[in-house]
């Protein structure tokens, strides 16, 4: 609603908002998806890495969450149920198709990353979309997201032992891909004798496998 220019903010909290979505307020829960979608978006994306995609499974994961609200019990905060759903819709679509998730990205998301070059996130989406669906979405979370461990874990409906595996496994194999995209020539074929010595580009990929902030760990 607008007054004299300014929209007005619904005063509410997040689970007030379900709990009146739930009693048959029509504008109850499009007040929670406004307040949350910037984040549910950007999860969905990473996680999937593609854009067409990423959008399928945020609407399914919407409407799931607007047919179940009344599951809603209070336990969590309402911005974790949400996620939760996002993520397990991410998921299992991942997994209905049998393939890994690719990132043909046409520019550079960059929330990502802002310090670095588009051809260094472009490397880091292409590695990341290589990862096993648990590990990339425990680093989405934790490592692009900046989540607690804690908060990952809940999101993920798994211990926090697990998240701290599912990213130790991760970047360590973020490690590796990293180092193979960045130069896919290691055995210095490129490098003949006599012109001096290349410092190869994998060494700087152990320093690159936290490819966001580290939240909580």
């Amino acid at each position: 609603m607008v007054d004299g220019g300014t929209e007005r903010r619904d005063p509410r909290d997040d689970a007030a908002l379900m709990h009146a979505h739930t009693a048959g307020d029509p504008d109850a829960f499009a007040e929670v998806v406004r307040r949350h979608r910037d984040r549910l978006w950007a999860v969905a994306l990473r996680t999937i890495g593609d854009r067409d995609e990423a959008a399928d499974a945020l609407q399914d994961a919407l409407l799931s969450a607007y047919r179940t609200a009344d599951r809603f019990r209070g336990d969590a905060a309402v911005t974790t149920w949400l996620h939760r759903i996002v993520v397990n819709a991410c998921l299992d679509r991942m997994r209905r198709r049998h393939a890994r998730p690719t990132v043909p990205l046409p520019e550079v998301d960059r929330t990502v990353a802002p310090s670095v070059d588009r051809d260094t996130a472009l490397v880091v989406h292409a590695a990341l979309g290589q990862l096993p669906p648990d590990q990339r979405a425990a680093l989405v979370l934790v490592d692009l997201q900046g989540y607690p461990v804690a908060d990952a874990a809940r999101v993920l409906g798994v211990a926090e032992g697990t998240v701290k595996s599912r990213c130790a496994r991760g970047r360590a194999r973020l490690a590796v891909l990293l180092g193979h995209l960045r130069d896919p020539d290691p055995a210095g074929e490129r490098n003949p004798v006599g012109q001096g010595d290349v410092p190869s580009r994998t060494g700087n990929a152990s320093g690159a496998t936290r490819v966001g902030k580290e939240g909580g760990k």
